[in-house]
């Protein structure tokens, strides 16, 4: 551990968008968050609460240098490339960083006798689902290989618990939106792929006119709705799932979402009305294998976590993430 007190947790991404909450959170919590992020994607501006270590999932070395240096009690994994359009055109990429990635990671846990594994999974790994809302029990049958990828490492985390006591939480997310400015963290993808955050842009004459993907679904107003949790709230989660393990908590996989739906529409005059002026939108083709509806059954993560959303609702998510935009000028 680096000259703290606090326990340490190692948090491979903890320099993207959801990493860098969740390190705010452990910090809050007591802990210290040691991110580990090759920075391809994320920022060393939102590495706040602890140290930053620089490295690839896949070089063994380094991770075990930095293991070694500050003997986590715990791993929260969110390193991976999460773009599902770029999966389906570069599958390898995905499958090696992602799957080869995590398991390279998951045997440096077994080895230096870490007993405790928070993962960042994902509803894709659901796929088309039978029946909304959507629960843990729902078949696994990803559509793309950026789904595929993270299902193969929930399988792995569970074989890792079967034979060498690795036990974990795979926390399955919904759409994860929404900042926290007054810590100066937020989201910042580039490319941006997020409805919310290109609404905003859009909004502010920062970006393109938004494209909606189809308004035929069957749904209120035509168009897809979704569940988006605020990723304060998601942070929460993960907090909660470290304490639950650190208390001898069994493998488990849970969903975290808030259980409301809302449309494109919805979320479209949400910014609208937050910024008090119009989102430039047009209306564009379906994209495959977009379902109409996808919301979360999160009864499980709540009793199993004792955790709630604190900001459900559209509202609070798009005022934080218009502050967010608006603070980077």
């Amino acid at each position: 551990m680096s000259g703290a007190a606090r326990p340490a947790v190692l948090v491979t991404g903890g320099a993207g968008y959801i990493g860098s909450h969740a390190c705010r959170a452990l910090s809050a919590a007591g802990f210290e968050p040691v991110s580990y992020d090759n920075l391809v994607y994320g920022h060393p501006w939102a590495v706040r609460w602890g140290p930053l270590e620089r490295g690839e999932l896949e070089d063994r070395a380094r991770l075990d240098a930095v293991l070694d240096r500050y003997r986590p009690v715990a791993i929260m994994h969110f390193a991976a490339y999460a773009y599902v359009g770029e999966s389906v055109s570069d599958p390898g990429k995905y499958y090696r960083n992602n799957v080869h990635g995590s398991l390279t990671l998951i045997e440096a846990a077994r080895d230096h006798g870490i007993d405790s594994f928070i993962f960042s999974s994902t509803c894709a790994t659901y796929g088309i689902p039978s029946a909304v809302p959507i629960t843990e029990e729902e078949k696994q049958a990803p559509i793309n290989p950026y789904g595929a990828s993270k299902l193969m490492i929930e399988r792995m985390l569970a074989d890792f618990d079967a034979a060498h006591g690795l036990r974990s939480v795979s926390l399955r997310y919904f759409n994860a939106a929404g900042a926290e400015p007054e810590a100066g963290i937020g989201e910042a993808h580039d490319p941006e792929t997020h409805l919310i955050p290109l609404a905003i842009e859009a909004c502010l004459g920062r970006g393109p006119e938004l494209v909606v993907f189809g308004d035929d679904y069957d749904t209120a107003d035509g168009t897809a709705v979704r569940d988006y949790i605020h990723v304060s709230d998601l942070a929460a989660a993960h907090v909660r799932a470290l304490e639950y393990l650190q208390a001898g908590g069994a493998t488990t996989a849970l969903n975290l979402g808030t259980g409301q739906g809302h449309s494109v529409r919805e979320v479209i005059d949400a910014v609208a009305a937050a910024a008090d002026r119009a989102v430039p939108h047009r209306i564009g083709p379906r994209r495959a294998g977009d379902p109409p509806v996808l919301v979360a059954d999160a009864s499980r993560a709540r009793q199993v976590l004792g955790w709630e959303p604190a900001l459900p609702g559209l509202d609070p998510i798009v005022d934080s993430a218009l502050r967010w935009h608006r603070s980077r000028g």
